[in-house]
């Protein structure tokens, strides 16, 4: 059911195998639900493969995460991944790996520029915008097809977040009576998010569904309706991810759709992948790990 599924370019390196290899990483989050699963991943990984990895949090610092990445490379390490902070500033981190070649694996989010254009780097993730579009579809058939919907979005910094929002709103269009009456970032965080859905809820939106981004400001969403009196099955609410945290609060009737987001996959394939490109073995550029739609009828696939 986790399968990565590979397409795009073949390339090699010809970096020569190592028996014990240093992979550095660079995270845009620590304390993020779906990364630190990720990271877990990562690390599962490279003991299995018997290679060191060492992580270092950006801490959603654009700065931080090259001077990051600048350190790994004068260290010397074997292979970089980069979780970026901005997928729309990610040359310069992909100049520094170039030019000291060593291989570079982006994962989870994809750079926006032609970083998978320059030799040595590659890209394991999901399609981001199928996501939103899986989402939304659940969410309109729950809806009947008609309602108002308030798009929580993630860090605008993030090109999933626009992707995912662009997925949502392409499968809004097809229905004439729902409508997309709100839209403001939470930057994928719990707090904010209850934060901002208690604003809605003060100003008086009529809101029938909630479409976010991801799981914790899904979460967010239903702890401020908790807060406020508003039960949940008064207004749909849909994350993306399918986080432990969101998978129990769908088991108990809250949260109505999720969408999987396999972090194993990713964090697991993004390791395997610089392995390879350090053992000069051939790697596809892109390689996407598919999303699947979670809602009640299937939660027991992924709870067990």
């Amino acid at each position: 059911m986790k399968r990565l599924l590979l397409g795009a370019a073949i390339f090699a390196t010809c970096t020569s195998s190592a028996l014990a290899a240093n992979i550095g990483a660079s995270v845009a989050w620590f304390d993020d639900n779906f990364l630190t699963t990720m990271r877990n991943a990562m690390q599962a990984k490279a003991d299995e493969m018997g290679h060191e990895i060492q992580f270092l949090d950006a801490q959603g610092d654009i700065g931080r995460q090259l001077s990051q990445v600048q350190s790994l490379a004068a260290q010397g390490v074997d292979a970089i991944i980069i979780n970026p902070v901005d997928t729309a500033a990610t040359q310069m981190m992909t100049k520094v790996a170039v030019e000291n070649g060593i291989p570079l694996v982006y994962v989870n989010r994809q750079p926006e520029g032609n970083d998978l254009e320059q030799k040595d780097v590659a890209f394991v993730g999901s399609d981001q915008k199928l996501s939103g579009k899986l989402q939304m579809e659940e969410l309109a058939k729950q809806l009947g097809g008609k309602g108002n919907v308030a798009i929580m979005l993630g860090e605008l910094s993030s090109g999933a977040t626009h992707k995912r929002t662009e997925g949502v709103k392409e499968v809004a269009a097809k229905y004439p009576d729902i409508k997309i009456i709100e839209e403001q970032p939470a930057d994928y965080q719990r707090t904010k998010a209850i934060n901002l859905m208690n604003n809605w809820i003060v100003g008086g939106q009529e809101i029938d569904a909630i479409a976010a981004n991801n799981d914790e400001m899904a979460l967010g969403a239903l702890i401020a309706m908790q807060q406020s009196g508003i039960p949940a099955d008064s207004i749909l609410v849909g994350g993306i991810d399918a986080t432990r945290d969101a998978l129990e609060a769908m088991q108990r009737g809250e949260l109505d759709v999720t969408v999987f987001q396999d972090a194993q996959g990713q964090g697991g394939g993004a390791v395997k992948t610089a392995i390879d490109m350090i053992e000069g073995k051939p790697v596809d550029k892109t390689n996407m790990v598919p999303f699947q739609l979670v809602t009640k009828d299937n939660l027991d696939d992924f709870l067990n």
